[in-house]
């Protein structure tokens, strides 16, 4: 008997902005999409903008809605003009905040951990994080920095527990580079692995630092192909 074959990365582009990163997104393979319903935020869109950009998705690529401190009212409401969203929380909300934002469940979501960067990784506890959150459909690893929304910084993955009762969501800092790295790290510590990207695929500017909100499709490219890469990486090793 042949041994199972390891869980295929999943892939979301997030803080999409425009149709053709949308399409882009879509055209390399990616699994889901993000759009950022938090005003703060550079990569922010509306609702109505949300649902605009949604409806260019094909079957079976998900919308992902991140919300930060919002509430049910408007998650609820935002959710019910795009079929079939999942909803992504990125603030302060509380288990039982999550809970009503969701509809009672009826809206899957995702809760994002904020990993403090450096070696104070380890003062968070990601085991009880994910148990008080286990009515999430994934825990989002994200870095813990100034403002909410996510900052484009790499925590340290090395320094996660080696093993968490919940499917994981790998953010923070990812590019094509490191994005193999990543997750040959992060898979084996939790049910299953996603990555989510957002400023490692975007345009650089005049100043070198990427344009906020405007996608680069080669970069997405690459990207997607350093996911499949770190895939095969792993289902090597596992018929070793």
């Amino acid at each position: 008997m042949s041994s199972p074959s390891p869980l295929r990365t999943r892939i979301k582009i997030c803080g999409l902005t425009r149709e053709q990163d949308v399409d882009a997104a879509v055209a390399a393979g990616a699994d889901a999409v993000g759009f950022v319903l938090y005003a703060k935020s550079p990569r922010a869109v509306t609702p109505q903008r949300a649902a605009e950009l949604a409806r260019r998705l094909p079957p079976f690529v998900t919308p992902v809605l991140l919300f930060v401190n919002a509430s049910a009212t408007e998650v609820i409401a935002a959710s019910a003009c795009i079929q079939g969203a999942t909803v992504q929380f990125h603030g302060d909300e509380t288990p039982e905040d999550c809970w009503a934002a969701s509809d009672s469940g009826r809206i899957p979501y995702l809760r994002a951990a904020r990993i403090p960067l450096g070696g104070a990784g380890p003062e968070f506890d990601l085991v009880e994080y994910a148990h008080v959150h286990s009515r999430a459909r994934a825990i989002l690893l994200d870095a813990h920095v100034e403002g909410y929304g996510g900052g484009g910084k790499a925590f340290n993955w090395s320094l996660l527990p080696p093993s968490v009762a919940s499917h994981l969501v790998l953010s923070g800092g990812l590019t094509p580079a490191n994005v193999t790295d990543g997750i040959v790290q992060v898979r084996p510590r939790g049910l299953s692995l996603a990555v989510d990207v957002s400023s490692g695929v975007e345009l650089d500017g005049p100043d070198g630092k990427p344009l906020r909100g405007i996608k680069d499709a080669d970069k997405i490219q690459r990207f997607v192909a350093a996911v499949r890469a770190a895939d095969a990486q792993l289902a090597k090793e596992s018929h070793v």
